[in-house]
């Protein structure tokens, strides 16, 4: 006969091996116990949310393994939905607010109450480009009057996507969702293309907002649509225009925006379409302006809507004068760099002539004196994606980037060197700065270098003759060019920065360009390195023309673009100045002559180990 006692007694051992049972099944995954290095990110032992922000109590399963997020969720199974996000812009003024089309693909688990991050890309190219139409280049330049205008009328102050493509492959599977948006004018979203302004900043916040809960976004039936398996934590990514929304996008401040991936972005359009007054081209588009542009990527439904807000551009923008105005003031990014609260990894091609270095060089500048964290990756291609130049390392290095901001997981990237550089021998270095440690400002002085003119030079300005052509020979005397050289370098030389030119010159016309091209000359070969262009009207700022007096000296400061380059030993270092720049500047009639006095002048390199290592 069994007594109470034996029953009590036989009930409890029987619960507390089902307790024991229970507890080693939660620490398996599908049957399998866990293996030495791995870790399962839960709602206990995990903070989602990047520094200072409360856990998520809703996340339950990122399979972790040596610090790394791994593919445990099935692509193939992925939820894909198309919304559009209500903005808080009215762009095209219908009188009703835009809304832009997202696509979005997200693990399957997240309908099971699983909340995942986001990568987010903004793009107004989904719908490809409509045919551009460029500017005529071959124009006279347009002399300011006495008040400061030009002579003409005054200036008065804007898809579907194809799932997965290679950011899905790989980051689905791990634990995140990616958006991907069409900028406000283009594909299935409505309102105009403004180039850069604030109404294409605020339309590409309100994807945010929405992964945040702050705004709605609609089905295709007008169904209300939620972003309830969202963190709220966001990282945007881009190249060209779609990294050049993610920083104005950052400048706003955005809550929920934790980091940006800007690739060959522009942070100032004035100096994507200008530079010190002169009307520059991007390279490859002579004659293109932000009216182009935006014609170029207007692929919405109903188009015409849009035609005045384009011709508001051509007016606004103002190609008579080249000067720096309202206009180009509202797509400056730099103006709210003290807001970025998200951090940000900027990569860029020492060799993009579209999206020229300035772009890149002024904002890492900025983002170091206002103690955003950063990172930069500097390679020798031109208007590329990094995934082009170093495959492996770019895809290793996002992952860490991204499982460190929007999951928190602290993997030691930002231990890491805040600079890889690629060298001209396409070798990588890892250094702790840029520009490099130890670079100097330093000046050469025109009447201390080898010159094919003597004392006070002159060129005749020839704008058909392209600046490839002009800077060959340096043995010869040529009347379009004035060109001065160091001694053949004793060592090699590394510039790293933003090199500039200060000369005493006159001009026989009331206008002309001023163009100075940086030139590695070999025994054999004549390498343009960096150049740099100027409106002379715009001698005192960017902002105002002023009339200069034909053949009267003055002296024209201005930049170039900033570059990082190794001249090597036995090479030359050459500077040559053109007036008209083929590829670049307005291409007036020939014939306008610049006079050059050297012993008023010199040009300023930013050389690593100053004036002993160009000794």
């Amino acid at each position: 006969m069994v007594s109470k006692k034996n029953v009590l007694i036989s009930g409890f051992v029987l619960v507390l091996l089902l307790m024991m049972f229970l507890f080693f099944q939660s620490l398996s995954i599908d049957g399998d116990e866990l293996v030495e290095g791995e870790e399962i990110l839960t709602k206990e032992n995990t903070q989602i949310s990047h520094k200072g922000n409360e856990k998520d109590e809703n996340i339950k399963e990122i399979l972790v393994v040596d610090q790394v997020t791994q593919p445990i969720f099935n692509l193939d199974e992925a939820i894909i939905e198309s919304v559009f996000v209500e903005t808080s812009v009215d762009s095209d003024n219908d009188g009703n607010l835009d809304r832009i089309h997202a696509s979005v693909i997200r693990p399957k688990e997240t309908e099971d109450g699983i909340k995942v991050p986001v990568i987010y890309e903004i793009t107004p190219y989904r719908y490809g480009l409509n045919s551009l139409s460029f500017y005529d280049v071959d124009v006279a330049l347009n002399p300011v009057d006495r008040n400061g205008k030009v002579n003409g009328k005054p200036y008065s102050a804007l898809a579907e996507v194809d799932f997965p493509g290679p950011y899905e492959n790989y980051f689905v599977p791990r634990g995140y969702a990616i958006v991907v948006a069409e900028s406000i004018g283009t594909a299935l979203s409505n309102g105009c293309p403004t180039v850069g302004d604030e109404n294409e900043v605020l339309a590409a916040s309100s994807v945010i907002d929405w992964l945040n809960g702050r705004t709605k976004a609609y089905s295709e039936d007008g169904l209300l649509i939620s972003a309830d398996w969202s963190t709220g934590n966001v990282g945007m990514i881009g190249v060209s225009y779609n990294g050049t929304l993610d920083i104005g996008v950052a400048s706003t401040g955005v809550k929920g925006l934790k980091t940006i991936v800007p690739i060959a972005a522009i942070s100032n359009w004035y100096d994507y379409y200008r530079a010190n007054g002169a009307v520059v081209a991007p390279g490859g588009y002579q004659g293109e302006d932000t009216d182009i542009l935006a014609d170029a990527v207007l692929t919405r439904e109903n188009p015409e809507v849009c035609h005045e807000v384009v011709d508001e551009l051509k007016q606004a923008q103002d190609r008579e004068t080249g000067d720096y105005n309202g206009f180009w003031d509202q797509r400056n990014y730099m103006n709210d760099i003290d807001k970025i609260n998200a951090s940000v990894f900027i990569v860029h091609g020492l060799n993009d002539w579209n999206v020229k270095t300035k772009q890149f060089s002024q904002l890492w500048d900025a983002l170091g004196e206002n103690k955003v964290s950063r990172k930069l990756w500097l390679h020798q291609q031109g208007h590329t994606s990094p995934s082009r130049v170093r495959e492996v390392e770019w895809e290793d290095t996002l992952h860490k980037w991204f499982d460190y901001w929007l999951y928190d997981i602290d993997n030691g990237i930002m231990n890491e060197p805040l600079v890889d550089i690629q060298r001209e021998d396409l070798s990588w270095s890892l250094e702790d700065k840029w520009p490099a440690e130890g670079t100097v400002s330093t000046a050469l002085y025109l009447d201390q270098l080898s010159t094919d003119q003597a004392g006070v030079a002159s060129l005749i300005d020839d704008p058909m003759i392209n600046a490839v052509d002009l800077v060959a020979h340096p043995q010869e005397s040529k009347p379009y060019r004035i060109l001065y050289t160091t001694n053949e370098l004793a060592d090699s030389v590394r510039i790293s920065g933003t090199p500039e030119v200060s000369i005493q010159a006159s001009i026989d016309q009331p206008v002309s360009n001023l163009t100075v091209l940086l030139v590695d000359y070999s025994a054999s070969s004549a390498k343009i390195v960096t150049r740099g262009w100027m409106d002379p009207q715009n001698i005192n700022n960017i902002n105002k023309s002023k009339p200069i007096e034909p053949n009267e000296e003055y002296t024209f400061t201005w930049d170039m673009q900033p570059d990082d380059y190794v001249f090597e030993q036995g090479h030359r270092i050459g500077i040559v100045f053109i007036a008209s720049d083929y590829d670049y500047t307005l291409r007036p009639p020939s014939g306008t002559k610049v006079t050059i006095y050297p012993e008023e002048s010199k040009v300023v390199l930013p050389i690593v180990g100053g004036e002993g290592a160009i000794k």
